[in-house]
């Protein structure tokens, strides 16, 4: 069971349309609204089938804590499937809910909205420290701890095994020595190291060390992905497969075009390759046994395949083709994969964190030796930096974690040193004494988000194997074939965890006392004009077109103040509103969140001319897309 607690000022809905699984209701039921009420939304899944009883227990004892906790006399049941990939059968769900409203009634005023309609809604929640809750229930034969997630690994088919790779097993075994890394070149034990001032980089040890992947509720994102209509989950496909609505996916095209530019003007050639490959095909099944993920296996015309879950096997089998010089290298191909995939165990499946389709930009170098590779694993360090920093996460968002063996320290010590100067913060090391893996050093930035957990973004790693296995060979100063050293690179990690990082690091704004902005490129509308009435609307118009950006204009049946709430709701860096005054003067009276605090937004006068400088400044350089929506918002559908 999932559910999302809102302590609410006001809840009212209003049924639109029933789908093919609505339950019979009576006409009362077709709308309702609740004041000072506990908002549950609620979304019944596959694993409350086992037992569906102890399922309604637990749920309905949590919720009774928390409207202990915040003094609620009402309550509002909300059955809201968007909580879960992996939904219980209708049956299932309304019985479930069914009974849980005759479980609260008597010590609660309860109300429950009916399951399988399209409905519409309006909350107002009250905003203090516990009005916004979420909770994962498991009942799995004795009731786990309210909000307590378990790590169900993802099953395979009926009958079939599922396919793991020697590497996942070797990591499961391998021993990793863990110490902290200083600017000064020195390694800390844990013990011995002062955390005071690197909360992040404790958080991320605790995260590291306890291997625990798996949430305890729904991240904050998931929320704000929906609300901000970015993406959602897709229950038509398997879990961890998202939809993206037209927002999210200008917001995910930008972030494409961008890496893929930038390693452009490092050199990096586009390709693309299959997602599919023979599971029994010499080089790649060795390969998949070096390679510490979950593969998704398939039947087709008596072959075993799998979906690749990187662009390696493409890449690699290119270059194997290929006649290269030494004149070329180091060379560089980049793909950016939509989709990779990776069978991630269904505990760890939760928003945009961590998915089992995801679109991974994946550059790989040859390198002409070991000594060159170096070089290029620094400059691609720097470059997934600044990359980061352009796409709004900084150095204060992540932590630096650099593995490598013991031989490969001891003979660069000075090299990995400088890794953790250019930051200028102490770093994570994990050693091993031998090689488990195909690479010998491997660096990532991991975002440490709301919950504590950590997710790498940008990584680099230098690989030893795979010119090897794969028989790739360039033609050296002499004429000799010579095997390459090979980085792999995936300059900003998956695009969708990028997205996750944006709506977590503004969550955590917000939580501190700040006004949430996403970076102005990529902001699905740059500009929002408003028109005071009906009669400013060709000024309106006219002034949307000089702006030269993605403006939008709020031409609805609303008040003044509701539209820049709206605003306001969606993040729209620069507000106009255009009225009488403002055609009078020639300045428009412009909203600059950036610039603005909680309840006291920042007002500036000026010419349209110079907003559409300043927004020109702020975008200079970057990827643009024009609006993903309509221009006029009367005449946008609504996604949820």
């Amino acid at each position: 069971m999932q559910i999302l607690l809102i302590h609410s000022d006001h809840i009212e809905y209003q049924v639109k349309k029933k789908t093919p699984v609505a339950e019979t209701i009576d006409e009362d039921m077709k709308q309702g609204s609740m004041d000072e009420a506990l908002t549950v939304f609620i979304a019944v899944e596959k694993v409350d089938e086992t037992d569906p009883e102890k399922a309604v227990t637990t749920t309905v004892d949590e919720i009774k804590k928390v409207a202990g906790q915040v003094k609620a006399e009402n309550i509002m049941l909300y059955p809201y499937a968007h909580l879960s990939s992996s939904l219980s059968s209708p049956k299932v769900a309304v019985q479930v809910l069914k009974d849980m409203e005759a479980a609260l009634k008597g010590e609660y005023n309860v109300k429950r909205a009916p399951f399988g309609f399209y409905k519409a809604f309006e909350i107002k929640c009250k905003g203090h420290p516990l009005s916004e809750l979420s909770r994962t229930i498991r009942v799995e034969g004795e009731a786990t701890p309210h909000g307590a997630a378990s790590a169900v690994s993802a099953a395979p088919a009926a009958g079939k095994e599922e396919v793991i790779s020697e590497a996942i097993k070797a990591e499961e075994k391998a021993k990793s020595y863990w110490h902290i890394l200083t600017t000064d070149g020195e390694l800390h034990s844990f013990d011995d190291f002062d955390f005071t001032g690197h909360d992040n980089l404790r958080k991320f040890r605790d995260y590291e060390v306890s291997k625990s992947r798996a949430v305890d509720r729904i991240p904050p994102h998931v929320e704000l992905m929906r609300r901000l209509e970015i993406a959602d989950y897709e229950p038509g496909s398997d879990s961890g497969n998202m939809r993206f609505y037209p927002k999210g996916r200008l917001i995910k095209s930008l972030l494409e075009t961008y890496v893929l530019d930038r390693t452009a003007a490092m050199g990096a050639m586009e390709v693309e390759t299959p997602i599919m490959y023979d599971m029994n095909h010499p080089t790649l099944k060795k390969y998949l046994d070096r390679f510490p993920a979950r593969q998704y296996s398939i039947e087709a015309d008596k072959k075993s395949l799998f979906l690749r879950f990187a662009a390696c096997f493409g890449q690699f089998l290119m270059n194997h083709d290929m006649t290269i010089s030494y004149r070329d290298m180091p060379l560089k191909m980049i793909e950016m994969t939509r989709y990779s995939f990776r069978k991630e165990q269904s505990g760890e499946l939760v928003g945009l964190r961590r998915l089992r389709a995801f679109t991974m930009p994946d550059m790989h170098t040859l390198a002409v030796d070991m000594e060159q590779a170096i070089m290029e694993f620094g400059e691609q360090y720097n470059m997934c930096m600044s990359m980061l920093d352009t796409m709004g996460l900084g150095l204060e968002d992540y932590e630096v974690a650099i593995r490598f063996t013991r031989d490969f320290y001891e003979e660069n010590k000075e090299f990995i040193t400088e890794l953790a100067r250019v930051v200028d913060k102490p770093v994570l090391i994990e050693m091993w004494d031998e090689r488990f893996f195909y690479f010998v050093l491997k660096f990532e930035f991991n975002f440490i988000d709301a919950m504590d957990k950590a997710s790498a973004l940008s990584t680099v790693q230098i690989d030893v194997e795979n010119a090897e296995r794969y028989d790739i060979n360039y033609i050296d100063k002499h004429g000799e074939a010579q095997r390459p050293t090979i980085l792999h690179c995936s300059p900003s990690g998956a695009i969708e965890r990028i997205i996750y990082g944006l709506l977590e690091k503004q969550h955590m704004r917000t939580q501190a006392g700040g006004v949430p902005i996403l970076p102005i490129w990529l902001s699905p509308t740059q500009v929002r004009v408003i028109p005071v009435a009906e009669r400013h609307m060709e000024s309106v118009g006219e002034v949307a077109q000089m702006l030269g950006c993605r403006v939008d204009i709020d031409d609805r049946a609303e008040t003044v103040g509701k539209k820049i709430r709206d605003a306001g709701m969606e993040w729209i860096p620069y507000v106009v509103v255009l009225g009488d005054e403002e055609l009078a003067s020639g300045d428009l009276s412009v909203t600059v969140r950036s610039e603005s605090q909680p309840k006291k937004p920042k007002l500036v006068k000026m010419k349209a001319w110079d907003l559409s400088a300043r927004v020109q400044v702020e975008i200079a350089g970057l990827p643009y897309k024009g609006l993903a929506l309509p221009v006029y918002l009367s005449m946008r559908p609504k996604f949820l």
